[in-house]
């Protein structure tokens, strides 16, 4: 071996080893801005199993103190019990529902969202989502490249947005940035949250299915849990009407897919604008099909800016951390 790849080789071996799942969007920014720092472990890249990967890259389980993750690939219970040194699971989105938390908990395991402040940024996807069904304008986008002169015009209406009453599923940093965006379109803004919120003038409703049967629109901001898991079924969608929208910018098991699915191919509902699936990446393949269905790969917080943020707190949180201990 050359004197450089030894020491090379020895450099490798000193650096910290983080193991990364997803991989995050982020991810090779922040491998580029700290390829000195750490030894990334691409745990995403692997077909193996965790533990066989982690034999073939020489690494003993118990150095591994850290893990990058996104939501595109789960931190089950298994994989926290395979790694007795981890103390901190470093995600770059806002939620945490693809971590095992009750194991996380167990074992005094951190878990840190490193998410920029992406709240107006999906706000602003969610308003985008809906004029783009509602006008129809990615299904006029389609007709054009496809449009000839022997060709009639040849669209079906849309509808517009002004002074359409809104349900907002979720009335946190997300929906409130999305009621004050509608509201320059006169909208007329209601919710659903947990609790009513006493310094809100919005209408609330407790009960979604009474919320959409009074909504033109729904609009999904809520975090994903057990309580909300499906929260938007056959009942609600049947009860916002063969006129009303969806738009999902929370994540994708909040609405029943496979109903969401029937529901638009039948006339049930009107359309739907949705960032995100039930079991991303996979994407119902009748979907493709619609027109009255708009995708985007849960790409809401997709902004240069945010990408900067995210890179600068994840690198901060891991600095903390080995820095404490």
């Amino acid at each position: 071996m050359a004197m450089g790849d030894k020491h090379n080789h020895k450099d490798n071996k000193e650096l910290q080893p983080l193991l990364v799942f997803g991989p995050p969007t982020i991810f090779p920014i922040f491998e580029a801005q700290n390829s000195h720092t750490y030894r990334f472990l691409k745990a995403f890249s692997s077909q193996f199993p965790l533990h066989q990967f982690l034999t073939e890259q020489k690494v003993d389980p118990s150095s591994i103190q850290v893990i990058l993750c996104n939501p595109i690939q789960k931190i089950p219970a298994d994989v926290i019990r395979l790694l007795p040194s981890l103390r901190i699971i470093v995600t770059s989105s806002a939620g945490t529902d693809h971590i095992d938390l009750v194991e996380c908990s167990r074992h005094n395991i951190q878990v840190v969202s490193a998410a920029a402040d992406h709240a107006g940024d999906v706000a602003e996807m969610a308003v985008g989502l809906l004029l783009d069904v509602m006008g129809k304008i990615s299904a006029a986008d389609r007709y054009v490249r496809k449009w000839g002169p022997s060709m009639p015009l040849n669209l079906s209406f849309g509808s517009k947005l002004k002074g359409k009453r809104v349900g907002i599923v979720g009335l946190g940093k997300i929906g409130t940035a999305v009621a004050k965006r509608l509201e320059a379109f006169d909208c007329r803004i209601m919710y659903n949250s947990r609790n009513q919120k006493p310094l809100v003038s919005y209408p609330f409703y407790s009960n979604v299915v009474e919320l959409a049967g009074n909504s033109d629109v729904l609009v999904l901001c809520c975090p994903l849990n057990e309580q909300t898991r499906h929260i938007t079924n056959r009942e609600v969608m049947l009860a916002l009407g063969k006129d009303g929208f969806i738009v999902n910018v929370g994540r994708g098991a909040l609405i029943d897919e496979k109903e969401l699915v029937q529901c638009l191919m039948e006339g049930e509902i009107g359309g739907a604008g949705l960032d995100v699936f039930e079991n991303e990446p996979i994407v119902p393949n009748e979907l493709f099909a619609l027109d009255n269905v708009v995708l985007s790969p849960h790409a809401s917080s997709f902004t240069s800016d945010g990408f900067t943020e995210t890179c600068k707190l994840a690198a901060e949180a891991l600095q903390v951390f080995f820095s404490s201990n």
